[in-house]
């Protein structure tokens, strides 16, 4: 269709108005016929989450999305502006987008009154009609509905209880839009009770003057369970105006958080003009996101507050960075992501947990690196189930001890790592993706993390250096150990 300028010309063309749900119920049902992807940044909802959304969409509701931290609420709400048309007519100059055919607003009926079918018409596109606002404390009626301009008062002549002398709050401002609130609970109660006046009988008071603005939008919300917040809740007759209630979750399995880690993590720094090429072997990326899925069971941390998918997404961009620097360091060409960077990515970790008393006691960094020891025992026990390790254990058993440190390059880390009789060859039975040095590398770091997660080996870590041999028998220390192996003759 032809763009319109005037409400004549939009009348000559058949325009046909619709509510922004029935809208989106069309242009849904398109989508599901053409078998679109609905939500392409979406990963892991497509049995879950995403079923629910379209059956609310298709029910014309309003609807709230309820989740822990770090589980693409608000990105969810931001792709909903993929169902809307691509342009609208307006009545140009109006602040809340009034329907040409049916104004809501005291500027828009006057115009169609004043100028007829010659009432300039505008257009509007899908990105500007949506409206998000996060919900604080501080979020008064006015920011939400409006409130009174004296100015515009002043200017136009008018009265104070004149409707022309309002300026308009965010929630008129979507009119014929949608119109987001993040964190729900946050926002008072009588801000919230000015919301769900609207949404069912669409009338406001505004500094006592009653208004009634007849809305045409979708409103949509996230929030966290209500259970698990202590600042605030969402008062019940809110609750009941919302059509849908939609639970979100953490991905279901490894390869769903691999996948969207992968997804949103920045690890492809060859674009940038000074950058190197750096390599992210697939144990690193299983390692990385096991620590996640661990860190949410674990009982030291708080699983109210959740442990968000930015957890791992930090990780492996600092584990990257470690690599890059190492990479830098040593002039080398590529630079590739080890088992020793994520125990430098240790700050990305820390600061992503709510502890319980018992995580306070032993302190975050201890957390995070049982975090990390138990996930790589895991990928380990997973990889490289049955295979014989004798003869790498046979070498620490002699009193022998293996150090890597955290910035030596490819070729003298593989050199260390070869000393260990077996340990390379062992590593490569585990399903490598390629044979590359780096990626024997990663997996020969794994090997010998997992052993120790297995307490077959002793670690120890100082100064970016990481020592690994043998382990003391229960009730032993390592020194005594050594004792008994070299007869007590070598101090």
């Amino acid at each position: 269709m032809s763009k319109a300028g005037t409400l004549g010309e939009l009348k000559s063309l058949g325009y046909r108005r619709r509510s922004v749900k029935d809208e989106i119920r069309h242009n849904l049902i398109d989508k599901l016929k053409r078998g679109d992807a609905l939500f392409p940044n979406v990963v892991g909802y497509d049995d879950t989450v995403i079923p629910q959304i379209v059956n609310s969409l298709l029910s014309r509701h309003n609807m709230i999305l309820l989740g822990l931290r770090g589980q693409a609420k608000t990105r969810i709400l931001r792709e909903l502006v993929d169902l809307l048309d691509d342009e609208i007519p307006v009545l140009a100059g109006s602040e809340v987008n009034d329907d040409p055919f049916s104004p809501i607003s005291a500027y828009g009926r006057n115009l169609i009154n004043q100028m007829g079918d010659e009432a300039p018409v505008a257009w509007i596109g899908k990105d500007a009609r949506y409206i998000e606002k996060l919900a604080t404390p501080d979020v008064t009626i006015a920011d939400i509905i409006g409130d009174v301009d004296p100015i515009k008062a002043a200017r136009g002549g008018h009265l104070l209880s004149d409707e022309l002398t309002i300026h308009y709050g965010l929630l008129p401002r979507a009119n014929r839009g949608i119109f987001a609130i993040n964190e729900l609970p946050d926002l008072a109660g009588k801000i919230q009770v000015g919301l769900f006046n609207i949404m069912q009988e669409g009338d406001v008071q505004i500094k006592g003057y009653p208004v009634r603005l007849l809305l045409d939008v979708l409103i949509v919300f996230s929030a966290n369970p209500e259970d698990y917040t202590a600042r605030g809740k969402i008062i019940t007759p809110l609750k009941d105006r919302i059509g849908s209630e939609i639970l979100t979750h953490y991905p279901a399995t490894l390869d769903l958080g691999i996948e969207i880690t992968s997804q949103e993590a920045w690890t492809d720094r060859a674009k940038d003009d000074d950058a190197i090429a750096v390599n992210v072997p697939q144990v690193i990326r299983e390692v990385v996101e096991q620590v996640a899925f661990l860190a949410r069971e674990d009982k030291r941390i708080d699983k109210r507050s959740g442990v968000s998918q930015r957890l791992p997404i930090s990780v492996l961009e600092s584990a990257v960075s470690n690599a890059e620097r190492r990479s830098l360091s040593n002039r080398e060409p590529g630079a590739s992501a080890r088992i020793s960077d994520i125990y430098a990515a240790l700050p990305s970790i820390t600061g992503k947990m709510e502890l319980e008393y018992e995580g306070e006691q032993v302190g975050a960094e201890r957390v995070a690196r049982d975090l990390i020891r138990k996930a790589c025992g895991e990928i380990f026990a997973e990889r490289y189930n049955g295979i014989d390790f004798r003869q790498v254990l046979d070498y620490f058993n002699h009193g022998k001890a293996l150090k890597l440190g955290d910035t030596l390059g490819n070729d003298q880390t593989l050199a260390e790592l070869g000393r260990v009789k077996g340990l390379v060859d062992a590593a490569r039975s585990g399903q490598l993706e390629d044979d590359n040095s780096a990626t024997v590398i990663a997996a020969c770091e794994l090997i010998l993390e997992g052993l120790h997660a297995q307490k077959k080996l002793a670690r120890n870590e100082e100064r970016g250096t990481a020592s690994y041999s043998q382990a003391a028998p229960e009730g032993k220390s390592r020194k005594q150990v050594f004792d008994d192996w070299s007869g007590g003759q070598i101090n």
